[in-house]
């Protein structure tokens, strides 16, 4: 059923409206001259019908100027705040303009896709989580504006992409923490919807079992890369009769947050709980103690991501193809007071 004139009305209800692709709309919107006399008519009739928003004014303001689109949900307001460092950077060196638009469920991500459209986005930056949302990338590819997808374990081949391997970053802490003496490590899971959650995960399973070291069920706790999710996990792992010498916190937000739950509990930090996380975010160094962790570049990810999608804008504009492109980022460990060897 078509969408009532008086409705909140999207890119999608103008496609199905004016019977074509939602990639035809978006050319339309964005003043792309491939686009057919006749189907430019009935996109802007549609448009009309359905009084569907446009931002005229950064349409016009576009002209000659780049629009970087910004898709994020992501829990970690650390995260955010060194990604955007990064983003904003670039964008200045490169003239480029960065537009934000936050969201949530499947139905939030539609309406902040096609708020960013309206804005005149030239093309979108996807961070986790939604960089692993199936179902945003699909709507984004269904547009066919240039997207790249940030900090996915598993890129997708048909988009470009930029991350490090979380699997070798968590390998290396896990083998850091058995080089101290510790055998007993409890584990706090990220979302499991998001990929490098799960190879961080699958790394530390695999590096204990090649070590000759099992993992007992309760010794894993599950979050959700929230400092409130990891104040839970941390109580369900220290509240137990015998505790883990050392936890590996999915992130640093829940490391800290594990750090906190210690000092509660008059635990001392590492003497009777070392404590790990992995990102390396400015939250890292503003817990005491410091926080030993696997840094991800978060800041110069964001810088490349920006620099790589506006080399693919470009190439968009002049109508040539730009094939996917997937760049590996550097990790590196970092070792700080929250750990300690057993002995």
């Amino acid at each position: 059923m078509a969408t009532a004139p008086d409705a909140r009305a999207t890119v999608w209800d103008v496609a199905q409206r004016a019977g074509v692709s939602a990639m035809t709309v978006s050319r339309v919107i964005n003043g792309t001259p491939t686009v057919s006399a006749g189907n430019r008519e009935k996109v802007m009739r549609a448009i009309e019908e359905l009084h569907y928003r446009v931002n005229v004014a950064a349409r016009a303001a576009r002209i000659g100027t780049l629009r970087v689109g910004l898709l994020y949900s992501n829990p970690s307001e650390a995260f955010l705040s060194a990604f955007l460092v990064g983003a904003l950077g670039e964008c200045g060196r490169s003239g480029a303009h960065l537009i934000l638009e936050n969201c949530g469920d499947l139905r939030g991500q539609r309406v902040a896709i096609d708020r960013l459209i309206a804005n005149g986005a030239d093309g979108i930056l996807v961070p986790p989580p939604l960089c692993d949302s199936k179902a945003a990338m699909r709507q984004l590819s269904a547009l066919g504006m240039p997207t790249l997808a940030v900090a996915t374990a598993r890129p997708s081949p048909r988009m470009s992409a930029v991350r490090i391997d979380d699997y070798e970053g968590a390998r290396t802490l896990t083998n850091y923490l058995l080089s101290l003496g510790h055998v007993d490590i409890g584990f706090i899971k990220g979302d499991p919807e998001h990929t490098p959650a799960q190879l961080r995960y699958q790394a530390f399973i695999d590096t204990m079992r090649h070590a000759g070291h099992e993992v007992r069920a309760e010794r894993i706790a599950q979050g959700m890369f929230t400092y409130r999710s990891g104040l839970l996990a941390a109580r369900e792992l220290l509240a137990r009769p015998t505790r883990p010498t050392a936890i590996f916190a999915s992130n640093d937000d829940m490391a800290a947050a594990v750090v906190a739950v210690a000092h509660g509990m008059r635990l001392h930090v590492p003497g009777d709980v070392a404590v790990c996380g992995f990102d390396d975010t400015p939250l890292a160094t503003a817990v005491w103690p410091e926080l030993t962790t696997i840094r991800q570049p978060i800041t110069d990810m964001a810088r490349g991501a920006v620099a790589l999608l506006i080399e693919h804008i470009r190439s968009q504009r002049r109508g040539r193809a730009c094939a996917p492109r997937h760049r590996l980022m550097p990790y590196a460990l970092v070792v700080r007071d929250s750990t300690a060897g057993t002995g």
